[in-house]
């Protein structure tokens, strides 16, 4: 290893500080007047309540029913919330949707147009919402000012309910669907309300396979379509749509042995480093493989007999993670730890309708009992993502992952080469917004691009940027090469997500091994996304680029270039001002800045459009001595992350990029423009879309590039600079040779 080495600067939260709250202006213009609001929502108010009179008892829990809030699309911010209405009223939210619509009037000089809004559901005493209506009729002034910033007040109506029930599986008791409901744990009297008025309808739910998360209660149930229609009468109900199966193992990812010309020498038994936890949950794994003195196999609990097609699957997957692709006639380096694999399929695999539910509960099962850094799920739900309602499981597993302790790779899928469009999109749970979605790239050299099976996105918002970033998983032309399950050191080869997803997190392991825990799960995600290569290919197609294969473009600086890592955390309200890299000298010419930030935070599944509890709100101010004017306490602000700069396909909400957890950006820069440059860095909190009650710290990580071609020395001057403060992160072990060159 070279002595020189220009390794990446860690410690960059050092030159950190909290700084106090910038003035704010005046309070916003409302859409509409008080009396305005008054005239258009009398109506609907009373149209609600009589409707709500107007459901059977039994679905009306307690006596509780739910209704359809529409939030002007000016008036989607935490601040804007109707909160202090709705508990005027004794009401309370308990979910919502994301929406469009053309509002009636705005603020804006033009003519109102179709934009993006949010369906508040609200929830409470039906006598309330009698009560709310005879208000808005006798005594409108006691009525709370929000009411100015609410579009539309409606009935949740049957058809708002029932979706897309022509995709269900047919059987001879009916339609497989999964019932969802706005119930959490301390709310189980809905669930029994619900149960109970289901079997009145001659319905028998599932409960026993049933899932909570959070505000959410998901449940498969076998009903006619006539009495779907009668059970969307249950107040809480928020969807019927058809119950997802597991993905089989296509075609596509099967391996096929290579002649016995095409071999590749096992390397030596003991791996890089020994502490390092990593799970796969697979298929399973094959006893006599040659590759078991590195594996750990398991077998969840409730589970039926092992699957010789699924375990050569898990084994497959198993070989991806330990050594990436292989080469014919090299052996590749040592594993870089032990892998525990969990098999959490069975004979039962693509005949039972409710599989999902049984392998979500043994991976969520084995996370709750164990400490795992690093995750890798090859499999999933056989199900794009929706917009507007989230799947149960990225609901459970992005809980798990809220406290940014572990890095979880989820493959997106293969489906990319369906004919619709929307099936096209990535598979649940890779819109997992603390997950690491993995697409796949069509080759490992230059001129790739994504694989023609990989899911493309975009995700979610919060989340659109899906898949975060692809890695080479093969194709017939260039096919990825793994160990055989049965014969030492004979190669197959196969493709797939499947294999870009745990080949991705091998890169992740080798940073762990050769850096220790120095680099945080979060970190090493910043440093991925930060060093991935999009080659101006569209952001729906390759996230944020492909990773590199070469170890040295993600941890070391050449000439000009200098890297700086930041991790920490951000506490509510808090102003923390991070300074940028830069030198004392002023630089010359153009300087290339990049950043990356990502952070982990709790979710809401019950608030498609407000899924992320935690975001920041980032100001660039490029030079400490350029002010506003002679009053400004703080220097002037410029652009750096742009909503152009990820969202260019659709309209979406305006504050909807601070609510995303993987931001990154370029700017170039004059060197003039430059000095003491700092990113001041706002943690909001919010719940369910409005203000947060007791919100918790979360952990971030900050990845920041300084370029300048001129500087050939830049690296060693912001070292000199920052001498006691930021310290090149030096490998606790020797990065090999054939890491440097290739890693994949």
């Amino acid at each position: 290893m070279p002595n020189n080495e220009q390794f990446l600067l860690g410690y960059g939260e050092r030159l950190t500080d909290r700084v106090a709250a910038p003035g704010g202006g005046g309070p916003p213009e409302t859409p509409y007047s008080f009396d305005e609001a008054i005239k258009r929502l009398r109506g609907e108010v009373r149209s609600t309540s009589n409707a709500l009179e107007g459901l059977p008892g039994a679905a009306c829990p307690g006596n509780e029913a739910v209704a359809a809030l529409t939030l002007h699309p000016q008036s989607l911010a935490k601040s804007f919330h109707p909160k202090k209405l709705l508990d005027n009223y004794g009401l309370r939210q308990v979910g919502s949707r994301p929406t469009e619509l053309v509002p009636e009037k705005w603020t804006k000089k033009e003519e109102p147009r179709l934009s993006p809004s949010t369906t508040l559901f609200v929830a409470g005493d039906r006598d309330r919402f009698n009560d709310w209506a005879e208000e808005m009729s006798s005594e409108p002034s006691g009525v709370d000012p929000v009411i100015q910033r609410i579009e539309a007040i409606s009935p949740f109506l049957l058809e708002d309910k029932l979706r897309n029930l022509e995709r269900a599986e047919e059987t001879l008791g009916g339609l497989l669907v999964e019932i969802v409901l706005h119930a959490s744990q301390t709310s189980r009297y809905v669930v029994d309300s619900f149960i109970e008025y289901a079997s009145s309808l001659g319905v028998e739910t599932r409960s026993d396979k049933a899932i909570f998360a959070s505000g959410l209660y998901f449940v498969p149930t076998e009903a006619t379509e006539a009495q779907l229609s009668e059970l969307g009468k249950f107040s809480f109900m928020r969807a019927a749509r058809p119950l997802s199966k597991m993905r089989s193992t296509p075609q596509v990812e099967r391996s096929s042995p290579l002649s016995s010309e095409y071999t590749s020498t096992l390397p030596p038994k003991e791996p890089v480093d020994d502490s390092i936890r990593v799970a796969i949950f697979d298929g399973g794994f094959p006893s006599s493989s040659p590759l078991a003195p590195w594996v750990r196999s398991f077998t969840t609990k409730d589970l039926g007999a092992a699957v010789p097609e699924l375990e050569d699957h898990g084994h497959d997957v198993t070989s991806a993670l330990l050594f990436g692709t292989l080469e014919p006639g090299v052996s590749p380096r040592s594993p870089l730890c032990e892998v525990d694999h969990y098999r959490v399929l069975d004979d039962a695999s693509g005949t039972d309708p409710y599989e999902l539910y049984d392998v979500l509960r043994r991976i969520k099962d084995v996370l709750d009992q164990n400490e795992y850094n690093f995750v890798n799920l090859s499999l999933g739900p056989s199900v794009s993502i929706e917009d507007d309602d989230v799947h149960p499981w990225t609901a459970v597993l992005d809980g798990h992952l809220a406290d940014g302790k572990t890095l979880m790779s989820v493959a997106v899928g293969n489906n990319g080469e369906h004919s619709d469009s929307l099936s096209r999109r990535i598979q649940v749970p890779a819109d997992c917004i603390n997950g690491f979605a993995l697409g796949a790239a069509d080759s490992s050299r230059a001129g790739w691009a994504k694989a023609a099976y990989s899911a493309t996105g975009p995700g979610r918002s919060p989340g659109y940027v899906k898949p975060d970033v692809l890695d080479f998983g093969g194709t017939l032309t260039e096919p990825f090469l793994v160990y055989q399950s049965n014969t030492p050191g004979q190669l197959a080869w196969t493709q797939g997500t499947s294999f870009a997803s745990p080949s991705a997190l091998g890169r992740a392991l080798s940073m762990r091994a050769h850096f220790g825990d120095r680099l945080t799960p979060l970190g090493i995600r910043a440093l991925l996304v930060q060093s991935a290569d999009h080659r101006e290919q569209e952001r729906r197609e390759v996230g944020w680029g492909r990773l590199p294969s070469n170890l040295d473009e993600i941890v070391s600086c050449g000439d000009g270039q200098v890297r700086v890592l930041y991790q920490g955390e951000l506490h509510p309200g808090q102003y923390l001002r991070a300074r940028l890299p830069l030198p004392s000298e002023e630089l010359l010419g153009k300087v290339g800045i990049t950043a990356t930030f990502c952070f982990a935070t709790e979710t809401d599944p019950e608030d498609p459009g407000s899924y992320s509890r935690a975001g920041l709100d980032i100001t660039f101010r490029p030079h400490s001595g350029n002010f506003k004017d002679e009053s400004a306490v703080d220097p002037k602000t410029d652009s750096f992350f742009k909503r152009g700069d990820w969202d260019t396909e659709r309209a979406l909400r305006t504050d909807a990029q601070k609510w995303e957890t993987t931001l990154r950006a370029s700017r170039s820069k004059l060197g003039r423009s430059l000095r003491e440059p700092v990113f001041d860095i706002h943690y909001n909190a919010r719940s369910n879309g409005g203000m947060a009650q007791g919100p918790k710290a979360i952990p971030y990580s900050l990845v920041v590039d300084v370029e300048s071609k001129r500087t050939a020395d830049l690296y060693d001057r912001v070292a000199n600079t920052y001498a006691g403060r930021l310290e090149a992160l030096q490998p606790i072990v020797a990065i090999p040779a054939s890491a440097r060159a290739r890693i994949s």
